[in-house]
This record gives structure tokens, C-alpha cells and sequence, in this order.
């Protein structure tokens, strides 16, 4: 979407015009171009070029200098246990709005006058990326027709992405804001609950975790697809994750549809489907159903189900045989067991759905 060859010529013209190792970065910190190497190289140069991004520890280490709210060149000192030389940080803003980085190894030899002689070449690779950001939202806005089981729908929607991608689902916070726009380059997102992301499938885990935390609330991770019209299949995974991810502590906060095992079965029950699941279970209060589903979640193991509740194992051994008296069912047989699970199972997510 943004012009690479674009961002590589300012780039290296910055490079050249001021002796210095010349590497731009997307706000996430993903490496979007760099220059040849003049003088010394330190750790984190070496990382960004090799892994095409900065490590968390270092991203923090250099956010705290205030970089991306700063107007203009900010230099960051060395710092010797994180393998750190001293650079400048010119962060690209583009209209109030900082859409990544250009960052500088500074030798001692980097004056503000030489630095400010590049500041056309800055603007213009803000722009490039602001381009960039207008052109994921325009592209953004289509996303739910991808996402469509109308067929129709989806050939309308009239977007072209490479595979393999994964769709993300991630619960919106009214209390706060994602930016959507600083996501990895190569990622579609739509707001709306919940949110909607195409990603490619290797950085669907970090979009769907670094949204989630962003929101404090939860995501949920469709199986990738080779072929991106088969996106929205995966959209209807991501969707049903994300309700699994809500109601199941085990699968919280992001879960990934192929992890998801029988949860893959209840999710895509109908409503009377698991109201006839739940009917096994109806006649158990909140703290026999509690403790029958701890039991039956453990597999069966007494001593770890009491450890787990804090209770006597006499105690549990009492809930348990009044549990089955209520139900009819006897959880020492097989059929009975699963039935028991599976409407405790079904319960919960007609519970929490109605909440």
C-alpha cells in the first residue's frame, strides 16, 4: 500500500547527506527501510534489520524520551545494559499525527543545523506513511463485506489482500481508545463491535494480543486461510473464539479458534440447541454447578478439585452426590458425565450471553 521504494530513496538520501546509519520505522517499530552503515553498529540496529523490528524492553526503553508526542528530533543517550548506542529520534509527523520513525546512530557528530537541513526528506516520508494510513482506512471501510456469507457481498467488497491471512475479532472498551491505524503495515481493521482485522496470518496473534490489551477486554483468532476469499470463514471463527474467550476463563483472554477444542462445538450451537444442553444441568444451583464443573474440568481428581475450591473433600464428596441426585445422572459413568459437562458448559455461555 505505501510506496517502499519511496520511503528506501529519502531514506538513503538522509543517510548519505548526513554520514549517519539511517533506519525508518512504522509507529508499531517494524522496519520499513534502512541505510548503509556508517561507523558503529549496536545490538538494537542489528535486531531491527534482522527481525524487521525492535524487541518490547527496547521499545519502552526509548518511548519513555517522550518520542511520540515530540515535534521534532529528539536525542536518546547510550545505555550500555541494553546494548544501546546513543541516536536521534525524529519521529514522522504528518498533521499532529506521528506515523513512525526515522532514527539516527549519532556519533557526536550530528549538530542540529546538518540535522534540520533534512527536514523536507522527514515531512515527506510522514506523508508517505499518512498516504498509506488514509489508503488501510478507505480499504478498512469494505472489510465487513469480505467478511460477508453472501457471496455477492463479498465480490462487491472488492479488496485484494496476499495469503495467508486470519481474521481477528477484539471486544471494544467503552472506557478506552485503540488507534488502529499504528497496527503492523499488511493489516486491515474496522471499528465496530466487535472489532474486525484481516491480518497475515503470522501477525495475527500479536494484533489480536496488542488490541486486546489496548481495550483490556478479549480476542478471539480465526484458523488462517491460503485464500483470502475464504477470509470470511475464518471472520466466523474469529467471532466465535471471541465469545469463548469471554466466557471461559482457561481460553482468556485471546484465543485461538484451533486451540479451542469441544468449546469449537458449543460456540457454534444455536440458541435451542444449548438451551436442551443446559436443561441436564437446570436443577443445580450456583455453587453445585461451580463445584460439579470444577470436578468434571479436572477430570475427575477429587484431591486437586477440593485444593482448588478450598473445601473438605468430604464437602465435595456431599455436593457431588447431591448434585446427581438432583440431575439423575451417576459421574462415575461415562454418557452421564458428558452430558453433565456439556450443559454445565452450555449454561455458562447461555448465562453470560444474557448478561
Amino acid at each position: 500500500m505505501h510506496n517502499s521504494a519511496d520511503l528506501q530513496e529519502i531514506v538513503d538520501e538522509i543517510a548519505a547527506r548526513l554520514g549517519a546509519s539511517a533506519t525508518l520505522e512504522d509507529r508499531s517499530f517494524r522496519l520499513l527501510a534502512y541505510g548503509a552503515q556508517h561507523g558503529a553498529i549496536d545490538t538494537v540496529r542489528q535486531e531491527s534489520i534482522l527481525r524487521r523490528r525492535a524487541t518490547g524492553e527496547v521499545r519502552d526503553y526509548f518511548e519513555r524520551y517522550g518520542i511520540a508526542g515530540a515535534e521534532g528530533p529528539v536525542r536518546i543517550p547510550a545505555d550500555a545494559e541494553l546494548q544501546v548506542l546513543a541516536r536521534v529520534c525524529w519521529p514522522l509527523r504528518h498533521r499532529g499525527v506521528t506515523y513512525g520513525y526515522l532514527w539516527l546512530l549519532d556519533s557526536g557528530e550530528l549538530d542540529d543545523v546538518p540535522l534540520h537541513a533534512v527536514a523536507p526528506l522527514v515531512a515527506r516520508a510522514a506523508g508517505v506513511l499518512a498516504q498509506e494510513a488514509r489508503s488501510r482506512q478507505d480499504v478498512g471501510r469494505g472489510l465487513l463485506g469480505l467478511f460477508s456469507p453472501d457471496p455477492e457481498e463479498r465480490a462487491e467488497a472488492a479488496i485484494e489482500v496476499p495469503g495467508p491471512v486470519a481474521a481477528v475479532a477484539v471486544r471494544e472498551s467503552h472506557e478506552r481508545v485503540a488507534a488502529l491505524w499504528t497496527l503492523p503495515r499488511g493489516v486491515l481493521a474496522r471499528a465496530g463491535s466487535p472489532v474486525a482485522l484481516l491480518a497475515p496470518a503470522h501477525l495475527a496473534g500479536e494484533v489480536a494480543q496488542t488490541l486486546q490489551s489496548a481495550y483490556g477486554t478479549a480476542a478471539g483468532i480465526g484458523g488462517p486461510r491460503s485464500d483470502p476469499a475464504e477470509a470470511w470463514l475464518s471472520w466466523r471463527e474469529a467471532r466465535h473464539a471471541l465469545r469463548i474467550a469471554e466466557h471461559f476463563p482457561r481460553h482468556a483472554p485471546v484465543a485461538r479458534w484451533e486451540d479451542l477444542g469441544v468449546h469449537r462445538l458449543l460456540a457454534r450451537l444455536g440458541p435451542s440447541d444449548l438451551r436442551e444442553l443446559a436443561a441436564e444441568t437446570a436443577a443445580l444451583d450456583g455453587e453445585l454447578a461451580h463445584t460439579v464443573e470444577a470436578y468434571l474440568d479436572r477430570g475427575g481428581h477429587a484431591q486437586k478439585t477440593a485444593a482448588e475450591l478450598g473445601i473438605h473433600r468430604q464437602t465435595l464428596y456431599y455436593r457431588l452426590g447431591k448434585a446427581e441426585r438432583l440431575t439423575h445422572k451417576d459421574l462415575s459413568d461415562g454418557d452421564d458425565r458428558l452430558a453433565v459437562h456439556l450443559g454445565l458448559k452450555a449454561a455458562r455461555l447461555r448465562g453470560q450471553d444474557a448478561r
